[in-house]
């Protein structure tokens, strides 16, 4: 079983920065890329970022120049940091997890709200 706990939600104002984290435990033997998603109230969950083990990285538009995905290996934990926020980001962040055998696994998700 996997468990992915997620961190560093919270209330920012316009243009203020937050980085979240998300750590991966239990019985994890092969992850192939960690990532994050985002949904915010009355949406669908929009695709954010990921970053492979091997360090390749995939965003979205809209947070292109301003959210940095990073990896730590050894802890088995992503970071999302968030430069620039707008209120438009506001929105439940979830990180994800998939294994090199194609299994998922997700978090419960971190509240970001950003005021304007």
């Amino acid at each position: 079983q996997v468990q992915l706990m997620e961190s560093g939600g919270g209330l920012v104002q316009a243009g203020g920065s937050l980085t979240l984290s998300c750590a991966a435990s239990g019985s994890i033997f092969s992850i192939f890329v960690m990532g994050w998603y985002r949904q915010a109230p009355g949406n669908g969950r929009e695709f954010v970022a990921q970053i492979t083990t091997g360090y390749s990285t995939n965003y979205t538009d809209s947070v292109k120049g301003r959210f940095t995905i990073s990896i730590d290996n050894a802890k088995n934990t992503v970071y999302l940091q968030m430069n620039s926020l707008k209120p438009g980001d506001t929105a439940v962040y979830s990180c994800y997890l998939n294994t090199t055998t194609g299994r998922a696994y997700w978090g419960k998700g971190t509240l970001v709200t950003v005021s304007s």
